[in-house]
């Protein structure tokens, strides 16, 4: 398969925590390796995918080992107990520095989604930003709620797209600069927190950034 693998970065009994590169899909794809049949060629094993990671989006990402530790861990996303924070980076300016962004969510225009006024069944996005050498944004987004697309529409609905994010009006760039950064969890009575950094393509843009784990 072309360009970097998955790398396990978490092995519990009943679940693995991955490093998705870019490129890579969570469920099969014949345009697209797959994360579920490269960890049957690695493992021999059936996986369940707790749940999704956008193609062009790299980081953490949880699959279940059995159907009851996926019933579990589904669980917890479905009751907002797994804490997750992303990190973006944008060449605009955001119309704020931090806050919030919530809003019901529709589907609109070629694959996209919107971001709408109502607050029916919102979309909850926790954001704070910061500026990077280059100019560029850094952002560290935190989802309370796990929407399709919804970090891309935050930020665009910010007026800065993500740089890369094409669908949704961001510069176009060698790749989406969004990456699932950390995940933290309560497990059967034990505290689960990983953190993987982004690849080498972050590095310079990050610059001298300070960042610390939430």
């Amino acid at each position: 398969m072309p360009g970097p693998e998955p790398s396990l970065v978490f092995d519990h009994v009943d679940f693995w925590i991955l490093n998705k590169p870019i490129g890579w899909t969570v469920q099969r794809d014949t345009n697209a390796p797959s994360v579920l049949a490269w960890l049957n060629e690695q493992h021999q094993a059936t996986a369940y995918p707790v749940h999704r990671i956008d193609k062009p989006t790299s980081g953490l990402l949880i699959v279940a080992k059995h159907e009851q530790s996926n019933r579990l861990l589904s669980q917890s996303f479905a009751q907002r107990q797994i804490q997750k924070t992303y990190l973006a980076i944008s060449d605009r300016k955001p119309k704020k520095k931090q806050g919030w962004v919530k809003g019901d969510m529709a589907p609109s225009r070629r694959s996209q989604w919107k971001l709408l006024r109502t607050n029916e069944r919102p979309a909850i996005t926790q954001f704070r930003s910061l500026a990077l050498d280059d100019g560029n944004r850094g952002f560290v987004l935190s989802p309370k709620t796990g929407k399709t697309h919804q970090l891309r529409v935050a930020l665009k609905s910010l007026a800065c797209p993500i740089l890369g994010d094409t669908l949704y009006g961001g510069t176009e760039a060698a790749r989406l600069y969004l990456h699932a950064w950390q995940l933290q969890f309560d497990y059967q009575g034990r505290m689960i927190q990983v953190c993987v950094e982004p690849d080498e393509d972050w590095q310079q843009k990050w610059a001298t950034a300070s960042l610390e784990h939430t």
